[in-house]
C-alpha cells in the first residue's frame, strides 16, 4: 500500500511540473506558458506573432493564467490586430494598432513575472474589449524609442539656447528652421515644452502652460551644431536654466498603454508604465475596476524625466467601483487621475420621444454613449441644473459625432436645443487612497461623478491644483455633479500649484462651468467635506468653491511654505461664490500664513459657521 501510495504521489508531481501549452481539464486552471509558443527574450524577434498564436488558446470561462518568462520582449506594429476604436479624450486616429487585444475574454490572469514589455512606434499595449474577471499584473512597459523628446539644457545665452539630446532615443529633423520629430512614417513638428529641475525632477514653478520658454518661443531657429547637439536661436522672453531638462511634445495623442472597453471586474496590479503614446490607462463604459500598485512614472534607468504617458488613469463613462490604491504617478505631460462622463448637445427635438445628440468635443466621439434602460439627466444649458431624468429605450448613431436616442417616456417639455444630457447610470463610485501624486503638468486629480467619492491618505505634489472638481456641458463636456465627497488624511505639499493652468484657483478648487451663474442659479455641486488634511501652501489660495451647496473645512492643519514665490492672483485663502452652507472649523492655521482672509462672492455671510472671523478678515463682493 505505501509503494503504490508513492507512484500515485509522484506520478501527479510529474504530471504538474509538465509545461503545457493547454489543460483540459474543465476545473482546473489553465497555464499558458508563452514560451511554449516560441516567445523569447530578443530586439530583434518581434514578439506580437507568438502572442496571436497563444490568444488563440484563451477561450472559454475555464479560469486560466497567460505566463511570461522574466526578460525583455519587443513588439512592433506592423503585424498587430488593428480594430477601429474611439476611445475617450484620445485623437480618432483608426485603426488602433493593439499589441494584446482580448475579446470575450474571461476569468484570466497575464502575469508578466517582472518581464519588460518594449514597444516600437505607435501602439496600444493592452486592449480589453467586452472581457470579464481580469486581473494583469507584474510587468513593465515601455518604449524602445519613446513618443516624446527629451533635452539637457546645456548653454543659455540672451540670443541662443544650447540642448543634448540622447541620440539613441530622439532622431530630430531641421526642416525650413524648425524642429520635427519622426512619428512612424511621418514628421511631427515640436510644439510644446515643459522644463524639469534636475535635481527636484519637478515642473520649475511659474512655467506651466504659460510656457517655460515664453510667448515668444516659436520664432526660434533650429541648428544642429554637432551631433546630438541642438541650437535654438532666439530672444527667449523666458530663459530656462542651464543643467534643466525639456520636455518636447510632438507626438498625436492616439493610443492608451491599457485600453478597457465594455468590460466589468477588471485589476491592474503592479504595472509600471514609463511611456504611452496617449492616456497611460484608460477605461470606458466599464464596471469595478481595481487599480492597486500602477506606477505611472519616470524611468529613472534611463534618466527619464517624463512619466506614462498624458493622463495616467482616465475613468470616462464608468459605474460600479473604482479603486485606486498604493499607485504612484509623476512626470505625466496631463493630470494623474480623470474620472468623469461626458455630456453631450441636444441637437434636434424629434418625435415619437427620440432626441437627436452631438458628441462636441473631437477626442471624444463615437462611443457606445447609451445603452437600453440607462438613466439619464436633462441638463438645462445656462444654469446647467437638471430639469428631468429618462430611460434610454434604444441607440441609434447617424454619424461618429451624432446619434439619436429614443427614450421610454416623453422628454421634459422645457428641454431645448442647446441643452444637454448626462448619463447618470455611467457613473462610479470612487476610493483612491494611499497614492502618490508627484509633479505632473496640470491638476492631480479631477474628479466629477455623481457617486460616492472618498480621497484618503495620499500626498499630492502636483504642479497645479492638487484636487479639481469641475463639471461642464459648455467647454471640454466633462460632466458629473458631485453629491458626496471626502477629502480627508492628505498631504498637500508645497509644490502643489506651483505654476498656472486653466480652473487651479486653489490647491483644492471647485470650479464647474456655469454660463448663467447667479443668485437664482441652483448649486451644481453638493456635500464636499475637506478634514483632517495637511496643506503647506507657499501661495495664498488653499481652497476655492463656486456653485457648492455644502462644503467643510474642518480639522486640518496648514502651515505656509517659504520654498517658493508667491505668484498667483488670487490673494485670498478662501474664496465661495455663490456657495451655501460653508463650515471652516477646528483648523490650526500658523501665525505668518499669506491672506488669512476669505472672499464671499455672492455668498451671504449668513451661510458660513465658522470659528476664525476673529483672525480671518472677511471680504465681499
Amino acid at each position: 500500500m505505501k509503494t503504490n501510495l508513492f507512484f500515485i504521489i509522484l506520478l501527479g508531481l510529474v504530471g504538474f511540473a509538465q509545461p503545457a501549452a493547454a489543460s483540459n481539464a474543465p476545473n482546473d486552471t489553465l497555464y499558458i506558458h508563452l514560451r511554449d509558443y516560441g516567445l523569447y527574450k530578443t530586439k530583434d524577434r518581434d514578439a506580437v506573432k507568438y502572442i496571436n498564436k497563444a490568444l488563440e488558446d484563451i477561450k472559454g470561462d475555464q479560469p486560466k493564467v497567460l505566463l511570461f518568462s522574466p526578460g525583455e520582449y519587443h513588439f512592433y506594429p506592423n503585424e498587430c490586430t488593428k480594430k477601429t476604436y474611439f476611445e475617450s479624450n484620445t485623437t480618432d486616429i483608426n485603426p488602433k494598432a493593439c499589441a494584446f487585444l482580448f475579446e470575450n475574454v474571461n476569468n484570466l490572469v497575464i502575469d508578466g513575472r517582472g518581464a519588460t514589455l518594449v514597444f516600437h512606434d505607435q501602439m496600444q499595449p493592452f486592449t480589453f474589449d467586452s472581457c470579464r474577471n481580469i486581473v494583469l499584473k507584474n510587468l513593465r512597459i515601455d518604449w524602445e524609442q519613446p513618443l516624446i523628446a527629451q533635452a539637457k539644457i546645456m548653454k543659455v545665452t540672451d540670443h541662443y539656447i544650447d540642448l543634448s539630446f540622447n541620440a539613441k532615443e530622439a532622431n530630430f529633423r531641421i526642416e525650413n528652421d524648425k524642429l520635427y520629430f519622426p512619428e512612424g512614417d511621418k514628421l511631427n513638428e515640436w510644439y510644446g515644452a515643459m522644463e524639469f529641475d534636475q535635481e527636484g525632477r519637478y515642473i520649475v514653478p511659474q512655467t506651466g502652460d504659460n510656457g517655460c520658454l515664453g510667448s515668444n518661443w516659436r520664432e526660434y531657429k533650429a541648428v544642429a551644431t554637432m551631433p546630438g547637439i541642438l541650437r535654438l536661436y532666439n530672444e527667449f522672453a523666458r530663459k530656462p536654466k542651464k543643467g534643466n531638462f525639456l520636455v518636447m511634445r510632438y507626438a498625436n495623442r492616439a493610443h492608451s498603454g491599457v485600453f478597457i472597453t465594455d468590460s466589468k471586474n477588471i485589476t491592474v496590479q503592479n504595472l509600471f508604465l514609463f511611456h504611452a503614446t496617449g492616456l497611460g490607462i484608460l477605461a470606458q463604459f466599464s464596471e469595478d475596476l481595481t487599480f492597486d500598485q500602477y506606477r505611472a512614472i519616470p524611468n529613472l534607468a534611463r534618466n527619464h524625466y517624463f512619466g506614462g504617458g498624458d493622463d495616467g488613469l482616465q475613468i470616462s463613462n464608468c459605474k460600479g467601483l473604482v479603486k485606486v490604491t498604493q499607485c504612484e504617478f509623476a512626470g505625466l505631460m496631463d493630470d494623474p487621475i480623470n474620472v468623469h462622463g461626458t455630456s453631450v448637445q441636444v441637437q434636434e427635438i424629434m418625435p415619437e420621444n427620440k432626441v437627436k445628440f452631438r458628441f462636441m468635443h473631437h477626442q471624444s466621439s463615437g462611443m457606445v454613449w447609451g445603452r437600453k434602460g440607462d438613466r439619464v439627466s436633462f441638463i438645462e444649458n445656462e444654469r446647467m441644473n437638471s430639469i428631468g431624468s429618462g430611460e434610454v429605450v434604444a441607440f441609434q448613431p447617424l454619424s461618429k459625432d451624432v446619434f439619436v436616442l429614443t427614450f421610454s417616456q416623453p422628454v421634459p417639455k422645457t428641454l431645448q436645443v442647446g441643452d444637454a444630457l448626462e448619463n447618470l447610470t455611467w457613473s462610479p463610485d470612487v476610493e483612491i487612497t494611499n497614492s502618490q501624486f508627484k509633479n505632473c503638468r496640470a491638476r492631480g486629480l479631477l474628479v466629477s461623478t455623481p457617486g460616492k467619492v472618498v480621497v484618503e491618505n495620499n500626498t499630492f505634489e502636483s504642479s497645479g491644483s492638487a484636487i479639481l472638481i469641475a463639471g461642464d456641458a459648455n467647454g471640454w463636456f466633462e460632466s458629473g455633479a458631485v453629491k458626496d465627497v471626502t477629502i480627508r488624511n492628505n498631504t498637500f505639499g508645497e509644490l502643489c500649484n506651483t505654476s498656472p493652468y486653466q480652473f487651479c484657483e486653489a490647491i483644492i478648487s471647485v470650479y464647474p462651468i456655469i454660463p448663467k451663474l447667479d443668485e437664482e442659479t441652483p448649486c451644481f455641486h453638493r456635500n464636499i467635506k475637506i478634514e483632517n488634511n495637511r496643506f503647506h501652501p507657499f501661495d495664498y489660495p488653499v481652497l476655492f468653491a463656486r456653485s457648492v451647496d455644502g462644503i467643510t473645512f474642518n480639522n486640518n492643519e496648514v502651515f505656509r511654505s517659504y520654498t517658493f514665490e508667491p505668484y498667483h492672483q488670487r490673494p485670498y485663502t478662501f474664496t465661495f461664490e455663490f456657495c451655501k452652507h460653508v463650515q471652516i472649523r477646528n483648523n490650526q492655521f500658523s501665525d505668518d500664513l499669506l491672506g488669512k482672509n476669505i472672499l464671499l462672492k455672492k455668498t451671504d455671510e449668513s451661510e458660513l459657521d465658522s470659528d476664525i472671523s476673529g483672525t480671518f478678515r472677511i471680504e465681499k463682493l
